[in-house]
Parts: C-alpha cells; structure tokens; sequence
C-alpha cells in the first residue's frame, strides 16, 4: 500500500467535509486555499457554479502573501468585496486544512470586516 503525500490527505478530508458542507445563493460558501507562498479566499454558490467574489494574495500584489498579515487583509478584502454584493452570511470551507494560523486568521479578519458564519 502506497503512503498519501499530505497534499492528498488535505484533497480527501476536503471531499469528506464537502459531502456536508455546500453554498447556496443565500449562504454561499467560503472557500480557501493556501500554496507556501499564497492564500487565496473564493465565495462560491455551488448550486448555479458560480464564482460570486474572490480575492488573493497573489492579485493584491501583497509584498509576503504567505503569512498571517496576508491571510487577514485577504479575508478582509474578500468580505469587503462580498458586502459589497450583499453578501452577509457564508458558510466556511476551510479546505481540508487545519483551522489554525492563516486559515484561522482570514476567517477571523473576514468575520471582523462583516461577515457572518
């Protein structure tokens, strides 16, 4: 049997939690990811597919978007810009990675900037 590198235990906790965890045009779901150097934050509704806002470290141009200062600006850039669209309540997808550190952090920032979840 073959061992799972940690990238492919993230992708199979993140279709375990996804089996209960889905958006609708009132309650859209926050999505996230992190690569080493980026964090990038999604609203999605997933019963039309659509994208409705999305922000990143990697189009802010943020100097470090790998750490903790980038995660809080990019949640709240993302709930400011899900306001802005009269988006007031989400439901988080932390995507299969621990609610910890920058995670934890942009949902926190995106929670202070108006966000309900």
């Amino acid at each position: 049997m073959s061992k799972l590198s940690k990238n492919q235990e993230r992708i199979r906790r993140h279709i375990r939690v996804r089996r209960k965890v889905s958006g609708t045009p009132e309650c859209p779901r926050l999505n996230v990811f992190r690569s080493n150097a980026h964090i990038h934050a999604q609203i999605i509704d997933d019963v039309n597919g659509n994208t409705l806002v999305s922000a990143s470290s990697v189009e802010m141009k943020l100097e470090n978007g790998g750490n903790i200062e980038a995660a809080k600006a990019v949640g709240a850039e993302v709930a400011k810009r899900a306001l802005a669209k009269n988006i007031t309540t989400v439901v988080y997808d932390r995507g299969g990675y621990v609610y910890h550190g920058r995670v934890a952090a942009l949902a926190e920032a995106a929670r202070e900037a108006g966000l309900k979840f």
